[in-house]
C-alpha cells in the first residue's frame, strides 16, 4: 500500500512539474530565423523538451522522455487508455510511450507512426565550444543537439502533429498509433521488440512509418526524397585463435596475434559481390537520372543488370554506394595477449557484417572461414541474426509519398533505399507490418552528423518534414472532414 500511494504522489508530482516546464518553455522558446506559426511553435517546444532530457543508455532516461509526453497528450484531451507509459521490467529508465488516437468509425488496419527516443551517447567535451549536446541550440539555420536528427525530430513531429489533430477534432478512416520507444540505438531493453512480444495489441498495425529515409539536398539543392523500403542485417561475428604461449624471450613463428591479423589483412582486401535488389536497382536507376557525369552512366549501367567490372569498380569507390551492391564485413574490435613478456595464448577480433536483405548469414560465415583461409581461426555468431523482409513497394503506399513530395517540392523524385544500418522497423517486418522510412527532412548528403560530434539539423528542414509527415499521415490514414474546435 505504501509503495502504491508514494508512486501515485509521485506521479503527481511529476506531473505538476511537467506542466510547470511545459508553461515556461512555452514562453522562453522561440526561432532565431522563422517566424512560426501556432502549430510550429507547439513542435519547438515539444522538440526542445525531448533534446533536454537526456535519454542515452548510460545514464538516459527515456521514461522520463515518454512521460513528458504523456503528460502532453493527456492535457490534449486524448484520453487516460489511449496514452500508455510502459516500463521494461528489467529497467524502470526504459520506458515505450503508446498514444491512440482514434477514429469514430474505422474502416481499416491502424497505421503505426514509430519513432525512438533514446539516443546515442554524447560527451559535451567532445562538442564543439558553447554546444551541450543535451541542450537545444538554435544557430545559423541549424538546430544543434543529441538526437535533433536521429531520432528526436520525427518523434517531436509526431507527437505535435498528433495533438494539432485532436484540437481540429480530426476525423480518419483509421486509428493511427504513436510508438515512442527505447532502446534503438543499443542496449539490452529494445522498446519495440518488447512491446511486440509483451503488448502487440497495442501495436498492431496495417502498416507503419518510421526512420531510415528522409531527403537529400547538396549545396542547398533537393536532390530526391528517400524511402526506406529495406535494410541490411546486422550481424557480428567472434574471430578468435588459441595458442600454448610461452615467455617472450623464446618467439616461436607460430603467433597469435601475428595469425590472426594475417587472416584479417586477407578479408581487408576480400569484396563480396555485386547483388542488387528490387529497391537497390530503384535506387540507381532514379540516382542515374539525379547525378551526372561517369557516376551517372555508372548507375544506369548496374541498373540495368549489365556485368561491367569496371563501373562497379567506380561506384565502389564512395562507401556508401559500395554498401549498397553488396554484403560488407570489417573488423571493428582487436584484442590479444595477457602479459607484456608472455606470448599471447589468446587472440580475438570482432568481424560487423551488414548483411543484403537477399542474402543468409550462414552463407556468409561459411565465406568468411573461406577467406580467412586458416583453420586454426574460429569463427561464431556473437547473436542469433535477425533478418526482415523488406516492404513491398506498393502503390497504396508509394503514390501518397509521391503526391506529398510533389505538393511541397515539385520536382524533387521519390527515391527507395535500403538502409545500410539498421532500424527497429525490423521486428515489425518479421511480424508481418510492413515499414516504410520516410521523413521529408532533408539532410545533407555530404554531411552527415548522426552519432558524431555537433550532431545537427536544419531549422527550414526540421518545419518542412512537419508539413509533409502531417500531408502524408493524413492522406494514409484517409482523412475525412475536419471540423475545427472553437
Amino acid at each position: 500500500m505504501f509503495f502504491n500511494v508514494t508512486r501515485r504522489f509521485s506521479s503527481l508530482l511529476f506531473l505538476s512539474f511537467s506542466l510547470v516546464s511545459i508553461a515556461v518553455s512555452q514562453q522562453a522558446v522561440k526561432s532565431d530565423t522563422l517566424q512560426l506559426n501556432t502549430r510550429q511553435q507547439l513542435l519547438r517546444y515539444v522538440y526542445q523538451e525531448l533534446i533536454e532530457i537526456n535519454t542515452t543508455d548510460s545514464v538516459g532516461d527515456t521514461t522520463k522522455a515518454a512521460e513528458a509526453m504523456a503528460v502532453r497528450f493527456r492535457a490534449a484531451g486524448f484520453p487516460e487508455a489511449d496514452v500508455r507509459v510502459l516500463v521494461h521490467p528489467g529497467n524502470n529508465r526504459k520506458g515505450n510511450l503508446v498514444a491512440r488516437f482514434r477514429s469514430a468509425n474505422p474502416k481499416a488496419k491502424p497505421l503505426l507512426l514509430l519513432a525512438h527516443i533514446d539516443v546515442v551517447e554524447a560527451r559535451k567535451e567532445d562538442w564543439s565550444d558553447n554546444l551541450d549536446p543535451f541542450k537545444l541550440t538554435e544557430r545559423d539555420g541549424y538546430f544543434y543537439g543529441r538526437g535533433t536528427g536521429d531520432d528526436k525530430a520525427m518523434a517531436a513531429i509526431f507527437v505535435a502533429n498528433l495533438i494539432g489533430y485532436k484540437q481540429q477534432n480530426a476525423q480518419f478512416d483509421r486509428d493511427i498509433i504513436l510508438a515512442l520507444t527505447a532502446d534503438e540505438e543499443g542496449g539490452d531493453f529494445n522498446g519495440a521488440k518488447w512491446l511486440i512480444d509483451n503488448h502487440r495489441d497495442l501495436i498492431s498495425a496495417e502498416f507503419g512509418i518510421n526512420e531510415g529515409g528522409g531527403g537529400r539536398h547538396r549545396k542547398s539543392v533537393k536532390l530526391f526524397n528517400g524511402v526506406q523500403a529495406s535494410e541490411k542485417v546486422y550481424q557480428s561475428f567472434l574471430l578468435e585463435i588459441k595458442n600454448k604461449g610461452g615467455h617472450s624471450s623464446l618467439p616461436p613463428k607460430d603467433n597469435a596475434i601475428y595469425q590472426l591479423a594475417a587472416g584479417l589483412e586477407r578479408l581487408s582486401k576480400f569484396d563480396f559481390p555485386v547483388n542488387l535488389n528490387e529497391v537497390t536497382r530503384g535506387y540507381f536507376q532514379k540516382m542515374s537520372m539525379i547525378e551526372t557525369g561517369q557516376s551517372a552512366a555508372d548507375m544506369k549501367t548496374i541498373a540495368e543488370m549489365a556485368n561491367d567490372a569496371e563501373a562497379v569498380r567506380r561506384l565502389s569507390v564512395s562507401p556508401y554506394y559500395n554498401a549498397l551492391m553488396r554484403t560488407t564485413c570489417v573488423a571493428t574490435k582487436l584484442e590479444g595477449g595477457h602479459a607484456e613478456n608472455a606470448l599471447p595464448q589468446t587472440a580475438r577480433a570482432t568481424v560487423n557484417c551488414r548483411i543484403l536483405p537477399q542474402e543468409n548469414a550462414k552463407d556468409v560465415h561459411l565465406k568468411l572461414i573461406e577467406v580467412l583461409a586458416d583453420e586454426r581461426i574460429a569463427v561464431t555468431f556473437i547473436k542469433e541474426p535477425k533478418p526482415s523482409p523488406p516492404s513491398p513497394l506498393s502503390a497504396e503506399i508509394v503514390r501518397p509519398i509521391e503526391n506529398a513530395t510533389r505538393s511541397m517540392w515539385k520536382t524533387v523524385p521519390v527515391v527507395p533505399i535500403m538502409g545500410t544500418g539498421a532500424t527497429d522497423s525490423l521486428y515489425f517486418r518479421q511480424i508481418g507490418i510492413p515499414m516504410y522510412g520516410v521523413s521529408g527532412i532533408f539532410s545533407d548528403i555530404d554531411d552527415n552528423r548522426a552519432h558524431g560530434r555537433d550532431e545537427r539539423l536544419g531549422v527550414r528542414e526540421f518545419y518542412e518534414g512537419q508539413e509533409f509527415l502531417d500531408k502524408l499521415v493524413k492522406s494514409l490514414a484517409g482523412e475525412k472532414m475536419t471540423v475545427i474546435k472553437k
